[in-house]
């Protein structure tokens, strides 16, 4: 029995009330929604109430309300090399089959409540399922110096750092510094 209601004014909720429970019947509808919170992964994701265009289409089918579509949405995070932001824009395509009843539906599959079904899941799913776990803010980025945090990419270009081995590190000072000038 479905116990879950959805508030018909959600921004990501759809009433399918014009299809009825007539297979083969459809609707396609274009859509700019505020993104949900939380859509992302560590570094990288959808800025919340960013605009997402959706392009989706809304087929009756005999186990439910079969919806196929296209969301378009802006990127936002920061490089995992150089730390520097990160932007770009995103576009998924998604296919998610809503049953009339939890008697037809497997678990973890989606359910339509009275005539209403709510996108935000199959959104989500499909954009964080395409994010780059590292973001780049280039493919050649350099990143840091591993020694003092400086951006490479701003770096002078013999930018270095006398490194010493840690096993001689010791001996650093006992002999003195040869200098020229004293040989005379």
């Amino acid at each position: 029995m479905n116990q879950r209601t959805l508030d018909p004014r959600a921004p990501w909720v759809i009433s399918t009330h014009d299809l009825g429970r007539r297979p083969g019947s459809m609707r396609r509808m274009s859509l700019t929604l505020p993104a949900p919170a939380d859509v992302g992964v560590d570094m990288i994701g959808v800025p919340k109430d960013a605009d997402v265009e959706l392009e989706i289409r809304l087929e009756a089918v005999m186990e439910g309300v079969l919806v196929t579509g296209t969301a378009r949405s802006p990127l936002r995070g920061e490089c995992a090399r150089c730390l520097e932001p990160v932007t770009s824009d995103t576009e998924v395509e998604f296919q998610e089959l809503f049953f009339y009843s939890a008697e037809d539906a497997a678990e973890g599959d989606s359910l339509l409540y009275g005539e209403l079904l709510d996108l935000e899941p199959a959104f989500r799913d499909a954009v964080v399922l395409t994010l780059p776990l590292s973001p780049v803010c280039s493919e050649d980025c350099a990143g840091l110096c591993v020694e003092c945090g400086v951006r490479l990419a701003d770096a002078e270009p013999d930018h270095g750092h006398e490194v010493i081995d840690a096993r001689w590190a010791k001996l650093q000072g006992l002999v003195p510094e040869h200098n020229n000038d004293q040989e005379s």
